[in-house]
């Protein structure tokens, strides 16, 4: 208890935000495992109903759950998450989660919130917001807590040097490890840079600090990326 209390008094709202989100990630994984320990059995008993109405008398959070869960499961592009309200991912988005949750092997409930503000974003900036996610995973992997050996943090690799006035007033005392800010300030900078540096490719290049670099390679990580997941979705439209 006092090692909890210590750490709610010297953890920032970013940080405590960012842990949030794996916390909520690891519970929903226990409980799932657990259903799906719980169907399991039920499934093996399928023919008696007595066993299966035992399970939910003895288990019904469990069996709810995951009944739940298995409704509300992402197999089509009309799907969407739950965890934030009246706020929801196109169906694109929710696509391109989906993939991103496979490779990086990240939980959908975590990848949420990144990827609604990467699209709000680029709804408010004039950005493809696959571009976004794609400049997140060169980055970072879409580990918020990532810090480079020059100071960049978060999930785009903010220089808080440079980007502090971007912030908001309430921002918090480590704001740029707070995924939602980081992506709303990182979608801002590489707009800036897009449209100083006169298209995507240098804008891309000024972004990953390598505008001098002839070979382009940082632009090339990032559309690479971008074209992955426009391929995912091309792949699952096709299989639907």
């Amino acid at each position: 208890m006092f090692a909890s209390q210590a750490v709610s008094r010297l953890a920032s709202p970013a940080v405590l935000r960012a842990l949030e989100f794996l916390s909520h990630a690891v519970r929903k994984g226990l409980m799932l495992a657990g259903a799906i320990f719980v169907l399991g059995l039920a499934g093996t008993y399928q023919g008696h109903s007595g066993f299966i109405d035992g399970v939910r008398a003895m288990f019904p959070a469990a069996v709810n759950a995951s009944v739940d869960d298995a409704e509300n499961t992402p197999d089509s592009p009309s799907s969407t998450m739950s965890l934030t309200g009246d706020r929801r991912l196109l169906p694109s988005m929710q696509l391109a989660l989906d993939s991103v949750a496979r490779r990086y092997r990240v939980s959908n409930e975590v990848l949420e919130p990144i990827f609604l503000a990467a699209q709000e974003s680029g709804q408010e900036l004039g950005l493809d917001p696959l571009l976004i996610i794609a400049v997140i995973g060169v980055e970072s992997g879409f580990n918020p807590f990532s810090q480079s050996v020059v100071g960049a943090q978060g999930l785009m690799q903010v220089m808080p040097r440079f980007h502090s006035d971007k912030l908001p007033e309430d921002a918090g005392s480590l704001p740029f490890f707070d995924p939602i800010i980081n992506v709303q300030i990182g979608a801002r900078i590489l707009r800036e840079s897009i449209a100083r540096n006169g298209g995507l490719v240098p804008g891309l290049q000024q972004f990953g600090g390598a505008l001098n670099d002839p070979e382009q390679r940082y632009a090339s990580k990032v559309m690479t990326e971008r074209r992955r997941l426009e391929a995912a979705l091309q792949s699952v439209k096709r299989r639907a």
